[in-house]
Order: structure tokens, then sequence, then C-alpha cells
């Protein structure tokens, strides 16, 4: 056993905030480890839980120094006696790096995955839907069922691995200012803690949760409507019927706000057809909205 693992098991905090994650149910779990402050303290928690743990580390090839923060994570899996594995991937520079890099990373990783997000980045999160224009479903933030520290703060992922001895990886890309996450961060959320005088990442993730609740319940029931059925559609309440056609289109990414309206006013037939994107239209025929390949003529 290693002065890590002996570190892991005696400490006080990690028993602390185990007792604060929420770890799926589940005999293996996949943990995505960067090497930062969170990752660590994902892999160190799960390894507490004493299931079998697997760890995946992506080099998007974006940063010289990548190879070496593989290293990095490697050695401290070995203290842990858990498996590791890489898995490399092209991200050109350019626009949307943030969620080119995203897509990229999950792509190549096992579909039940555990990331190490934190109530920081739940808050970051709402903050930025709140920005884009979100709905309900942004607004709620991310699920948990994937992100077992969500109820756990960035400080006291940072104390944790203090506590252990490790001094985690500073990815650079988070002091840049070109990114939308980095400016809510460092510049919006000392803001509004400022003008509220209060802790506004307990306040958001609190929200969050409140909102995926109610997200919840409002799926569900717009999931009983048949959005083919026009006459139906019309004769609900608006906000089912949005949602009941939100999820028809969904494929993969749900449509926008205006191309749900475009929609809900065919099925009401206030126009024959629309164009809802990806070279399809939707068009109403005796009562009845189907998908069609090709743009309105």
């Amino acid at each position: 056993m290693s002065a890590l693992t002996d570190a892991l098991f005696s400490s006080a905090l990690a028993q602390q905030l185990l007792t604060r994650a929420s770890f799926p149910d589940r005999t293996q779990l996949h943990c995505a480890v960067s090497g930062g402050a969170d990752s660590l303290a994902l892999l160190a928690l799960a390894t507490r839980t004493e299931r079998h743990v697997s760890v995946w580390h992506v080099d998007h090839g974006l940063r010289a120094e990548s190879a070496d923060e593989f290293a990095f994570v490697r050695s401290i899996c070995e203290q842990l006696n858990v498996e590791c594995t890489l898995r490399s991937v092209e991200v050109a520079p350019g626009p949307n790096l943030e969620a080119r890099a995203r897509d990229a990373r999950y792509a190549v990783l096992p579909d039940d995955v555990l990331t190490g997000h934190t109530a920081d980045d739940q808050a970051e999160t709402v903050l930025i839907n709140l920005l884009r224009g979100s709905g309900t479903a942004g607004l709620a933030g991310m699920r948990r069922a994937d992100r077992p520290l969500l109820g756990i703060r960035r400080s006291e992922t940072h104390a944790l691995c203090a506590e252990l001895g490790i001094t985690p990886l500073h990815d650079t890309m988070n002091d840049d200012h070109r990114f939308q996450r980095v400016r809510v961060r460092d510049e919006l959320m000392p803001l509004l803690v400022d003008i509220a005088k209060r802790d506004m990442v307990e306040v958001l993730a609190r929200q969050a949760t409140v909102l995926r609740e109610d997200d919840d319940v409002l799926e569900e029931l717009a999931s009983m409507l048949d959005p083919t059925d026009a006459r139906a559609l019309c004769k609900a309440p608006r906000a089912l019927a949005r949602r009941s056609i939100r999820r028809w289109l969904s494929n993969p990414k749900p449509p926008d706000l205006a191309t749900v309206e475009r929609v809900l006013a065919v099925a009401c037939g206030d126009a024959g057809a629309c164009d809802i994107g990806q070279g399809r239209s939707v068009r109403r025929s005796h009562q009845r909205l189907e998908i069609h390949l090709g743009h309105m003529r």
C-alpha cells in the first residue's frame, strides 16, 4: 500500500466529502481525470468507495505539455493501484473551442464516465445558460447522475489534494479570458457576490436543483402529448406543447425556440408548413404533423 493510499484512507476530510458525494450505485466507476484538483478529488473519493475504479485521460493536443500531464495522472493512478487509459483526440484551434473539445472528449470516453464538476461549475453553467437565453432545462444546470461532486465546492477539492500531498496540474486555458466560462468565473461571479452580499454559488446551485425538479415534471407531462397530433398540441398548455415539439425534433440537439414556435403555428393552422433546419420541413395534413425532407417550396 502506497503512502498516498494510506493518506487517503486515513483522511477525515475525504470521509466527510464522501458522505456528500453522490456516486452512482455501480460496481465499476469510470472517472475522467485531467489532473486538475476537481478530477483528482473525484479519483480519490471514488477509490475511497472501494469499488472497481478506472481512469480515463484525454489528450486534446492543444498544449505542448499534454504528454507530461498524462504521465502525472498515470503516476497518481499507480500509487492508488487504479488502471489508467489514455485517449487522444485532435481539436483544431478556432471558434467554439471549448464546446468542440468537450464533444471530442466525450466521444472517446465511456458513456457512463464520471466527471469532477463541482457546485462552482454548476453555478457557472447556470449563468452561462442564462446569458445564452436558455429555458428551464438550461437554467437547471447539469444533472447529478454522472457528476458525483456537484454537492462539493471547488475549494474543498483543492483542500483534499493539499491534505493528500498532491499538487494538481494547472490548465492555462482556465486563465484565458477569451473563454466565456473564465470571464464568468473571474469577473461575473465576484461581481454578483459583491452585489448580493452572499455566496452566489450556493444560491445558484440550489436554484438549479429546484428548477431541475420542476423541469422533470414538465418533461413527464409533455411526454404524454403526441407531437404529431395538431389538435392536441393546440389544446395543450403552450409550455407543454413547446416541450412536446422540442422532444420530437431533437436530432440530436433540441431546436431553438423560433423553430418550435413555427411548428406550433403550423399545428394551430396559422401556417401550412415551415422549415425546421437540416434540410427538413414540417407540414400539416388531416390534423397530423409530418416531417418531410427538403425545404418548403
